[in-house]
């Protein structure tokens, strides 16, 4: 089993890679809701722990091979949080929830980018606080209600930074990024607007030019709509929304990198114009160089796997706990040889 090590005093640490921060804006857009289930790691270990430090030479044993983790790759967590205006003069007690979460992995040596799509209802354990903010321990809850926990700024980043790192069996994040839901036209307009094939017909009835297999540039105007809405009243309704998401995501990144091939400073404008509507602690520089690295290597999305199941109350996502350990090998990890 993947050891559980909490690091309660965790560092900021701001590495070197950056290139989605707008492309995850995107994530800047989804409805509340509230979930609950359960997580568990069933991965063999040999060794006490996989540090949170950027180097790590314990292995982890995995139907009779070792694999140790790939010190190679810096990651960062993006989030779209449910609410609108300045995020740094928000008040406190309306931090709004983490309802776009993506985990952004780039190998520096081999270029490869690997973003891990995390669906906002995926029950996992989370750290809970009394109104009094005294720390109420541990529960089992949706995943996306851990920013909901802190302070709508850096606490709640870090929280959530822990509970991501929790669910993907302690590896380390050197940083994070969150954007609410006004960032998203503005990086949409940032690109000159993006074009994209609608995969189905869940936003027809709320916008006829939405429907199954259509080509619709997506404007400032109509972005939000795309990547935000769903249908409340009908089950799993995240998880259609999220496949509309990666499609942007997909899309977004396609048209940065050919902004920033034409001109360089494009980059540091987005970065500058993004600053009222985001909470990180990543720098424009390393914006720029992850950015870079995007164009230079591949990139791949993945979904964290699993599938979506109805709770008590509200919808849940119930990890695929085999398939999930797989692919924190897959992505994290590399062979012992």
């Amino acid at each position: 089993m993947l050891p559980k090590k909490r690091n309660k005093n965790r560092r900021k640490r701001i590495a070197a890679v950056l290139v989605i921060c707008g492309v995850l804006a995107v994530a800047a857009v989804f409805a509340a809701g509230i979930w609950k289930q359960r997580r568990k790691a069933h991965m063999e270990t040999d060794s006490a722990s996989v540090s949170s430090e950027e180097n790590t030479s314990e292995g982890i044993t995995y139907k009779g091979k070792t694999y140790v983790y790939n010190d190679h790759l810096s990651n960062y967590l993006f989030m779209g949080i449910d609410t609108k205006g300045d995020m740094e003069t928000a008040e406190s007690g309306d931090a709004g929830q983490a309802d776009a979460v993506f985990l952004v992995s780039v190998d520096r040596v081999t270029k490869e980018m690997q973003v891990i799509s995390i669906p906002r209802d995926t029950m996992t354990e989370i750290e809970m606080f009394s109104v009094s903010r005294k720390s109420l321990g541990l529960m089992e809850n949706h995943i996306n209600l851990q920013y909901a926990q802190g302070d709508g700024k850096t606490e709640s980043c870090e929280l959530m930074e822990t509970a991501v790192s929790s669910l993907l069996g302690e590896i380390p994040i050197h940083g994070y990024c969150s954007i609410n839901m006004d960032g998203i036209p503005i990086i949409t307009e940032a690109v000159g607007n993006i074009q994209v094939v609608i995969p189905d017909n869940s936003l027809e009835e709320v916008n006829p030019e939405f429907t199954e297999g259509a080509e619709v540039t997506l404007t400032k105007d109509n972005v939000e709509q795309f990547v935000r809405y769903r249908n409340t009243g009908r089950e799993q309704s995240a998880l259609v929304r999220q496949d509309r998401q990666k499609i942007f995501i997909e899309a977004y990144m396609k048209k940065a990198q050919e902004q920033y091939a034409k001109d360089a400073s494009f980059v540091t404008g987005l970065y500058e114009s993004m600053k009222p509507y985001m909470v990180t602690n990543i720098g424009n520089d390393l914006f720029v160089k992850l950015l870079s690295v995007a164009q230079e290597g591949k990139s791949s999305v993945h979904t964290l796997p699993g599938k979506g199941a109805q709770g008590e109350y509200f919808d849940e996502y119930r990890v695929d706990e085999e398939a999930l350990q797989e692919m924190i090998i897959s992505v994290f990890y590399r062979e012992d040889n």
